[in-house]
């Protein structure tokens, strides 16, 4: 039985979205997105930093979402979701996965930060602004991706799991413009899922 700590709003929707696309059996543990339960000594002897998502499978304990995916696909996926190393798409599935944390989400958790984290007197306009130029430019690439490919590498992929939930929050946070229309597009393709609106609902 694998258990999914889990918080809502956050990295851990991606997990939850491959778990149910599985049809995996699964416990989930809500964790309240609060640091009483975050960093509880409990929880941070799952994650040292206190944080989510943190997957445990028998004797298995493993954390950071990109690891999380690769390990659920590598064990209980029985070679769906991600291609061979043979496939041409295959580094493609490398850099767009990668894309994900590398590009989409550093300006993002600094939208986050200066948008909903941080009292109204410490947040920063010009670092606000900053972040959702670089967050924009970021998009443009994923955006002309979708102009050929009906999900991210075309074929449903563990790529859409990571970027694809990027692509979402990006939207929550009113980043995606009207005039990228592939990615509206995309996303208006991974909301008629059950299993990512299970995900993005819990």
């Amino acid at each position: 039985m694998l258990t999914l700590h889990y918080s809502s709003n956050s990295r851990a929707q991606r997990i939850l979205w491959l778990l149910e696309e599985l049809k995996l059996e699964y416990s989930l543990n809500v964790i309240k997105f609060h640091p009483s339960e975050l960093k509880s000594e409990e929880h941070r002897r799952r994650h040292p930093l206190g944080r989510v998502p943190v997957l445990e499978d028998r004797e298995v304990t493993i954390y950071e979402s990109g690891a999380i995916v690769e390990y659920v696909i590598a064990r209980h996926s029985n070679g769906e979701l991600k291609p061979k190393i043979s496939d041409p798409s295959f580094p493609d599935y490398l850099q767009w996965f990668h894309y994900c944390e590398g590009m989409i989400m550093p300006p993002m958790n600094t939208i986050v930060v200066h948008t909903l984290i941080l009292p109204e007197e410490r947040r920063n306009e010009e670092v606000l602004r900053q972040a959702k130029n670089l967050l924009t430019k970021a998009l443009v690439p994923v955006n002309q991706l979708l102009e050929k490919n009906k999900y991210l590498i075309d074929k449903f992929s563990g790529v859409d799991f990571m970027l694809g939930h990027s692509l979402f929050m990006s939207n929550e946070l009113k980043c995606v413009s009207d005039e990228m229309i592939n990615i509206k597009r995309y996303l208006n393709l991974i909301g008629e899922k059950e299993t990512f609106q299970k995900a993005i609902n819990t």
